[in-house]
């Protein structure tokens, strides 16, 4: 690919946070954005040089943003698989590519491809009726997880089956859609990688973070994490095989768990930047976000290491009316997402607090 000059367009399918930091990152290279997002006002519109409004399988839109963009990438994972297939038949470059998204689309496809890449995951077992569900326990044994094979987030679309006789009303319950029940992972902590791939197959790969759940929520990340070189270099690995049998071109976020005899298991992949990865913004010299619009533009990936310890944290809902004493902080950096309505539990932007770092960050690069 050759690497797109500054003035050129890049769409994003999606106007929230993400896409708001992303066009925020491009702008900064000189790049226009065009958004397309159903909302009005979306908090990424605002940043943006174009704002379409429509469905994602809008022809309309989908047509207007083809024709404006020379790159086209998106923000989350549930854009819709035929969103991407009209615009690539309408000839546009769309990064990163269908494979990647249908894959993470899809926790059976995305667990079946994850092993099939040489990558390890818990057992697993897909079920589509509630006779299936209650067999897939009978093989996987209780207490498992059972999920929606699609449309899952922070937590949602998830509930444990502690004994094999309730595996149909769970079943039930998360609304009769085919699932995937998974084995428990027993691990210690869960980590994160930050990876990118670019268009020429050079691979850079963040520090580790170390992340931190309430209700199925991020609340807060730190990074980088304190692992040994062993483990930093296993996720380098993983992060490399994903991306490669993929081939992958922009940012991806990989959460990982770490078992107490130091083998990582891969929980799930997300094609597009990643809550675990806003501490980049503030702890290394590139951040995510640029290096996601550096790869989809065909430019030079940037450097990964960290030049700061940071331990980056959610603001849900009214946390965020402390802007005015978190904007006071020396050592805090505000990162507000524009959004209008403070709903309980709602992502309405994050702190970034920096340290000393007390040892260099592990990077990798590799052509």
């Amino acid at each position: 690919m050759t690497p797109l000059p500054p003035g050129s367009t890049i769409g994003i399918l999606g106007g929230g946070q993400l896409g708001r930091m992303l066009a925020l990152a491009a702008a900064r290279l000189g790049f226009d954005v065009a958004i397309l997002e159903p909302e009005e006002n979306s908090p990424a519109a605002r940043v943006a040089a174009h704002a379409i409004v429509g469905a994602y399988d809008d022809a309309r839109a989908l047509t207007a943003l083809a024709e404006i963009s020379d790159v086209i990438t998106f923000e989350f994972e549930n854009v819709p698989a035929l969103a991407v297939e009209r615009l690539i038949a309408l000839g546009a470059h769309v990064a990163p590519n269908a494979r990647a998204l249908a894959v993470a689309q899809d926790r059976v496809e995305e667990k079946t491809f994850l092993n099939s890449a040489g990558v390890p995951t818990v057992a697993f077992a897909k079920a589509d009726t509630p006779d299936e569900a209650a067999e897939a326990l009978h093989v996987i044994g209780a207490p498992a997880l059972m999920k929606t094979r699609r449309d899952g987030y922070d937590g949602k679309g998830q509930k444990w089956v502690e004994h094999a006789s309730t595996a149909q009303a769970v079943f039930a319950a998360l609304g009769g859609k085919p699932v995937i029940v998974e084995a428990p992972a027993d691990f210690v902590r869960e980590l994160s990688v930050i990876a990118a791939r670019g268009a020429g197959g050079e691979i850079a790969v963040y520090p580790l973070s170390e992340n931190h759940h309430e209700a199925g929520v991020l609340r807060r990340t730190v990074a980088p994490a304190e692992v040994p070189q062993e483990t930093a270099d296993q996720a380098e690995r993983i992060a490399a095989q994903i991306l490669t049998s993929l081939d992958y071109v922009g940012v991806i976020g990989i959460e990982l768990f770490e078992h107490a005899d130091g083998r990582l298991l891969v929980n799930e992949i997300a094609p597009r930047v990643h809550n675990t990865g806003h501490w980049t913004q503030d702890g290394c010299e590139v951040d995510q976000f640029e290096q996601h619009i550096r790869a989809v533009a065909g430019w030079p990936l940037g450097p990964t290491h960290a030049t700061s310890r940071v331990e980056m944290v959610n603001l849900l809902g009214e946390e965020a009316l402390a802007w005015a004493h978190l904007a006071g902080e020396p050592d805090a950096r505000l990162h507000l997402y524009g959004k209008r309505d403070a709903k309980p539990g709602r992502k309405m932007g994050h702190v970034n607090r920096r340290r000393p770092l007390a040892s260099s960050g592990h990077s990798h690069r590799s052509e």
